[in-house]
C-alpha cells in the first residue's frame, strides 16, 4: 500500500512518523510532496522517506492525503483532479471543508474521508474524527482509521458534529496550552522558577486529563474530591466560577464551531 501526503507541515510530519513508529507503513510506501526544496529534503532526512515537489506524482498513491491550509484546498484539488481514479482514497484534514465541497470541487466520484486530528499527533497523543463518503466501504474506513491510530485515537462521526470536533479537540490545546501558561504565570508570581512551573502545570494537567479517562468517573466528582471543605481548592473554584471560567471556554469553543462552520 502507498499512502501520499500533499503537503509536509507539522501535522503531516507527525502523522508520518507515527505511523513508521508503529510500523503501520514501510519508509518505501510513503511520499510527501512540498512547496520548497528545503522542506522537501529535511522529511526526507528524517524519515527516509520518497519527498517532491510535484502534487499529481502523490496522487498516484492508493491513499492520498491532503494536508493543507484551508486556503490551499482547492488549488490543490485543482491539481490532482485528473490524476485521481474511483480506486484510490482522498483523505483530507482540512478545517472547513464539507465533504459535499470536496465532492463538488473534485467534479466527479471520489472515495473522500474529512478527518480531524490534533497537534498532540506530534508526541502520539492525537484524537482524530473520520467521516467517510458514501463511496467509502467499512473496510476501507477501518484501514485508514487503523493509520490514524499509529498517532494517537481516531473515531468514525457523523459529520454534522465536525464542527464541534473542531472546538473540542481540533483546536483545544490552543487552550490548553494558555491554561498551563497562565498556571506557570502565577506560580511564577508566588516565586517558583519558571521551568520548575511549566513543569508542575503540564504534569497535573497530563495526570488530571489521564484520571478521566481512565477512572470513568464524571469531571465534576473528580474535581469534588479535591475539594475538602473550607479549603484552598474550593476557595480557587470559587474565584473561577467568579471570573466566568467555564462560561468563558464554553464561548470560545462556540467561536471556533462557529469559525469552522462559516469557512
Amino acid at each position: 500500500m502507498k499512502v501520499g501526503f500533499i503537503g509536509a507541515g507539522n501535522m503531516a510530519k507527525a502523522m508520518i512518523g507515527g505511523m513508521l513508529q508503529k510500523q503501520l507503513l514501510q519508509k518505501e510506501e510513503i511520499i510527501a510532496s512540498s512547496a520548497t526544496q528545503g522542506t522537501a529534503d529535511k522529511v526526507a532526512g528524517q524519515f527516509g522517506i520518497k519527498t517532491t515537489l510535484d502534487n499529481r506524482e502523490v496522487a498516484k498513491a492508493d491513499i492520498v492525503i491532503i494536508a493543507v491550509k484551508p486556503i490551499y484546498c482547492e488549488k490543490v484539488i485543482n491539481e490532482i483532479r485528473d490524476e485521481i481514479t474511483e480506486k484510490q482514497i482522498v483523505v483530507t484534514i482540512v478545517a472547513g471543508r464539507s465533504l459535499a465541497w470536496l465532492r463538488e470541487t473534485f467534479g466527479k466520484p471520489v472515495k473522500l474521508i474529512r478527518t480531524m486530528p490534533n497537534t498532540p499527533a506530534l508526541v502520539g497523543e492525537a484524537v482524530t474524527a473520520l467521516c467517510p463518503g458514501e463511496l467509502v466501504s467499512s473496510e476501507e474506513t477501518e484501514r485508514v482509521c487503523a493509520l490514524f491510530r499509529g498517532f494517537g485515537k481516531a473515531e468514525v462521526i457523523e459529520e454534522r458534529l465536525m464542527d464541534a470536533v473542531v472546538a473540542v479537540s481540533g483546536s483545544s490545546p490552543a487552550y490548553v496550552f494558555m491554561f498551563i501558561e497562565a498556571m506557570a504565570d502565577a506560580a511564577v508570581a508566588e516565586g517558583m522558577p519558571r521551568a520548575q512551573a511549566y513543569q508542575f502545570a503540564a504534569q497535573s494537567v497530563l495526570g488530571s486529563a489521564k484520571m478521566v479517562l481512565e477512572t470513568g468517573k464524571h469531571p465534576g466528582e473528580l474535581k469534588d474530591m479535591v475539594c475538602s471543605p473550607a479549603g484552598t481548592t474550593i476557595a480557587g473554584v470559587c474565584k473561577l466560577e467568579e471570573k466566568g471560567f467555564r462560561s468563558s471556554i464554553m464561548e470560545c469553543m462556540k467561536a471556533c464551531a462557529d469559525k469552522s462552520r462559516n469557512m
